[in-house]
């Protein structure tokens, strides 16, 4: 492990959110924030300080495009995960990582240890 992350989190179902927030934690990264609607996870977004997000593709029905914009916008990584894998990516960002739900501990794990060992303003990790 490259070291302890903070982590931005938008999942719009419960039990995946806290799931995917235990896993987290297990890898030894924390969560910093927590979204389960596009309009507090725009919020989010704009104003608390994390590592790494990890955001589902659909929230609620609601693409979750302008969220990851303004992460972007900002220069802070990201990753994708969807019960659709790769497939559902916004298209401005095909090039980011995607993990398939239900997503593995060792994938989650392997793909943030990436993330953290990539330079920073190299977006285009690839990851499936």
């Amino acid at each position: 492990m490259l070291g302890k992350a903070s982590i931005f989190l938008v999942e719009d179902e419960a039990l995946i959110r806290m799931m995917l927030a235990e896993m987290v934690e297990e890898l030894g990264h924390r969560i910093v924030a927590e979204a389960g609607n596009v309009r507090d996870a725009r919020a989010l977004a704009e104003t608390i300080f994390f590592d790494i997000a990890i955001l589902d593709i659909n929230i609620a029905g609601s693409s979750i495009a302008p969220v990851a914009e303004i992460i972007d916008r900002r220069g802070l990584p990201f990753l994708f995960v969807s019960g659709y894998g790769s497939g559902g990516r916004p298209e401005a960002f095909r090039s980011r990582p995607a993990l398939r739900k239900p997503v593995l501990l060792s994938k989650l794990g392997e793909t943030i240890n990436a993330i953290l060992a990539t330079p920073a303003g190299e977006s285009s990790l690839k990851i499936q």
